[in-house]
């Protein structure tokens, strides 16, 4: 299990530094680290390769000295191998890598041309601009050759955040990720910039505090003897736009909830299966059955849906925030003691830091600066979807297909969510276990799908984590 997490786990800079200093306190020297971290690199260059010949691009650290032995194994297999670096080793482990390699370096690429490149020019630790030697040199390399490789992260980006550090990089065929993901393995720009990416491991532990990347849900079918309440009641407000509310219900419906209602005054055209119930907000929300509410998808913003947010946050049940509501709410209204999870897009990411007096930059700064001042677990989606909690803990999705990107999707995964909550997850698991969900259901529909298709495709996602 711990194997397990550490394989999915997303590590800053300084925290694979700390967990490969962990490896070197238990005995392991750091050139013995090097060797084993660029051997297991130099198999999948050589399976890439597939006999091609290779270029290999090292810089002055230690990423250049994984160069090095790169080099080395490759040539050990028998593969015809350049070695470009355009500053000798200045560290005792890439020396040593340089003295393995025992063979012609190159310092500069001159009319170097060949089939395979790999980048290990500079590694995690990058936080500024290439020098225009260096990133002239990385842009001609890659285009001369048909197949660019780059090691841990390409060369000019920005491990912690993913930015971008300088124009026009070259794209990666393939990045591998030595000993753990980073946060540019995941967050956008800089995961685009990457290609196909694959994590080499090297015996890093599951390192306390880390960031995880979201993965498939463990859920368990109903027992034998639950019923539909037991099962979880789960109440959507609607609003002035019907359409949302109900695609909310229709994914809630899919997503485990025993029982789904929706609490609205007119709505035509809804599935026979789905109860709605019209009357005052504040009296529908006070029945004590209900696990959990969803507000926000098409409640407008006006009077009335201010009152319908007081309400709900007034309900003894967990709160799934969204949409409208997510502009009405303030720091005043809320109790912090009260199951809570905000779902934003960016543009009411943007609403909510304002409300709650948020300056940051960046979507994963913001979301857990908010999750702080708030309380709130905060799901701010996108292409690169991150959850922060209040307690520190932080997930990022994988890469949601791009066909996600229409009118409605969001209120599927509201409604997931609310679903999830009203079984029993908290926050924090049911926001997880919403992502995944979402993301699962869009691949089954494939291309061009309306969010009704994804939401009934909900139940054949839901299957895969029982």
């Amino acid at each position: 299990m711990a194997a397990d997490r550490a394989l999915c786990q997303v590590l800053t800079a300084q925290q694979m530094r700390d967990a490969e200093q962990r490896i070197f306190d238990a005995g392991m020297p750091e050139f013995d680290l090097m060797q084993l971290a660029a051997g297991r690199v130099a198999e999948w260059v050589r399976r890439l390769a597939a006999g091609r010949s290779v270029t290999v691009l090292c810089g002055p650290g230690n990423n250049g000295g994984d160069g090095y032995v790169i080099a080395h194994c490759l040539r050990e297999f028998g593969l015809m191998v350049t070695v470009i670096a355009p500053q000798p080793p200045k560290r005792t482990s890439a020396r040593k890598a340089l003295e393995l390699w025992n063979g012609e370096v190159l310092t500069s690429g001159g009319s170097v041309q060949g089939e395979v490149f790999v980048d290990c020019l500079f590694g995690s630790g990058l936080t500024r601009k290439l020098s225009g030697e260096h990133s002239l040199l990385l842009r001609d390399l890659a285009q001369r050759h048909q197949f660019v490789i780059a090691l841990d992260v390409p060369s000019g980006v920005a491990s912690d955040s993913g930015k971008i550090l300088n124009e026009h990089l070259p794209q990666s065929d393939v990045t591998l990720a030595v000993g753990a993901w980073k946060f540019a393995h995941c967050l956008l720009p800089a995961r685009e910039k990457m290609g196909t990416r694959r994590i080499v491991p090297i015996g890093v532990n599951a390192v306390e505090a880390a960031a995880e990347q979201v993965v498939r849900p463990q859920i368990k079918p109903p027992s034998s003897t639950d019923h539909k309440y037991t099962r979880g009641l789960a109440a959507i407000v609607g609003g002035d736009m019907a359409g949302a509310s109900l695609l909310a219900s229709e994914a809630a419906m899919r997503a485990g909830a025993g029982y789904v209602k929706l609490l609205a005054q007119h709505v035509s055209a809804k599935p026979p299966e789905l109860v709605v119930e019209a009357g005052d907000v504040a009296d529908l929300l006070a029945d004590k059955r209900i696990n959990a509410v969803l507000i926000g998808p098409g409640l407008a913003r006006h009077e009335g849906s201010l009152r319908a947010v007081e309400a709900a946050l007034k309900c003894t049940g967990g709160l799934v925030l969204d949409a409208d509501a997510l502009h009405l709410i303030g720091p005043d209204m809320l109790d912090r003691d009260k199951p809570m999870l905000a779902t934003p897009h960016d543009g009411e990411l943007d609403a909510l830091c304002r409300n709650f007096a948020v300056v940051a930059e960046g979507r994963m700064t913001r979301a857990k600066a908010l999750c702080a001042r708030s309380g709130m677990v905060i799901c701010a989606k996108g292409p690169d979807t991150i959850i922060a909690s209040p307690d520190g803990r932080v997930v990022i999705a994988p890469p949601a297909l791009s066909w996600l990107s229409t009118a409605g999707t969001g209120d599927v995964l509201a409604g997931i969510a609310v679903s999830r909550m009203a079984v029993g997850s908290d926050p924090f698991m049911a926001a997880c276990e919403a992502v995944w969900l979402h993301g699962e259901a869009a691949r089954i529909c494939g291309p061009a799908f309306t969010p009704r298709e994804l939401a009934h495709a909900i139940p054949s996602a839901l299957s895969r984590c029982l």
